[in-house]
């Protein structure tokens, strides 16, 4: 599956009556964490497409002063990943080009909220005197 840069939908579909990408089905253990981890503005995530096509979905985990772990990079499930970018669910952002890869700054997509349910509406009426 070839990965082609998306921007973030700008307009509602329901105003141009095209349905959007994003199945909106239950996610997997794995496809939350890696949500969760792509949605923490603290941790930069990024795609690595190298010439023969392979994907690596990377990110830097900081040092955890308390258990003294981290200070790498970590990758993510590819798998999940790509399902999540599928559905519609997490963008790529602007390529950046060398000679061997191209690197994507990942993002997640943020899905509209749902309209508030339509409240009825009072009608107050007045008694005229006659």
């Amino acid at each position: 599956m070839p990965l082609t840069a998306v921007h973030a939908q700008t307009t509602d579909p329901r105003a141009n009556g095209r349905r959007g990408p994003r199945p909106c089905g239950p996610l997997s253990a794995a496809e939350a964490e890696v949500l969760r981890i792509v949605t923490d503005a603290r941790t930069p995530v990024f795609v690595t497409v190298r010439e023969g096509g392979r994907r690596r979905y990377s990110y830097w985990r900081p040092l955890d002063s308390a258990t003294g772990r981290g200070g790498c990079y970590a990758a993510l499930p590819t798998a999940e990943c790509d399902r999540l970018y599928a559905a519609g669910r997490i963008a790529l952002g602007e390529p950046l080009t060398d000679p061997t890869r191209t690197m994507y700054r990942v993002t997640a997509v943020r899905t509209p909220a749902a309209p508030a349910p339509a409240r009825p509406r009072l009608v107050r009426t007045r008694a005229r005197a006659a």
